[in-house]
């Protein structure tokens, strides 16, 4: 994973009280649990589905196929986080990456993120496959082709997807690519439940 993806993915788990500022803390005791966070009910999530995979192996997030479809090369490689995240070069330009994972640092799910408006720098409330999600990050990096996604999949945990197209056609639809991998997700864990 990138340095700016593990900043991004970091500032928003840092301030939902997860323990992201190094590699070797485990989550903060002090993170909110769900009943502290936001009780907005568009925020629960339709049905949970199921995480298990995503949380022991975040490459499990998408399947072979699914991964040529969207133009992403496997093998995935994973970063030790907290949290962990797989990342994926673009298949035809190394370069452009898109990092995946769940955050259980989080422990009030995507009302954790949505805490956190204030401290963001962009943040805007999406839709996904049915499910409750954001485009947020602390610093406004889609200029540059950097945009991140938040979305529930059950009302204790949300996943990121953070993709990073520096170069090409794609670089001002970098939002629209994180959705469209995060919808790609969400189809892989219904497919699991």
């Amino acid at each position: 994973m990138s340095a700016l993806a593990a900043a991004t993915v970091a500032s928003l788990v840092a301030c939902s009280g997860g323990g992201a500022a190094d590699n070797n803390s485990s989550p903060s005791s002090s993170a909110p649990d769900a009943s502290s966070s936001s009780a907005d009910p568009s925020l629960k999530v339709p049905a949970p589905l199921p995480t298990q995979e995503l949380l022991s192996d975040p490459c499990s997030a998408l399947t072979d196929a699914q991964l040529a479809d969207i133009g992403l090369a496997p093998p995935g490689k994973v970063s030790q986080g907290p949290p962990d995240l797989c990342g994926w070069s673009a298949s035809t330009i190394p370069e452009n990456r898109v990092n995946v994972g769940a955050v259980p640092q989080n422990k009030g799910g995507i009302s954790d993120i949505y805490d956190q408006k204030a401290q963001q720098a962009y943040f805007q409330p999406v839709t996904v496959n049915g499910y409750p999600g954001v485009l947020a990050a602390a610093d406004d990096l889609r200029s540059s082709g950097t945009c991140s996604l938040w979305v529930g999949i059950t009302d204790q945990l949300a996943f990121t997807v953070v993709t990073m197209i520096t170069t090409g056609q794609n670089k001002p639809k970098t939002c629209e690519s994180a959705q469209k991998i995060g919808a790609a997700v969400v189809t892989h864990l219904k497919g699991a439940a």
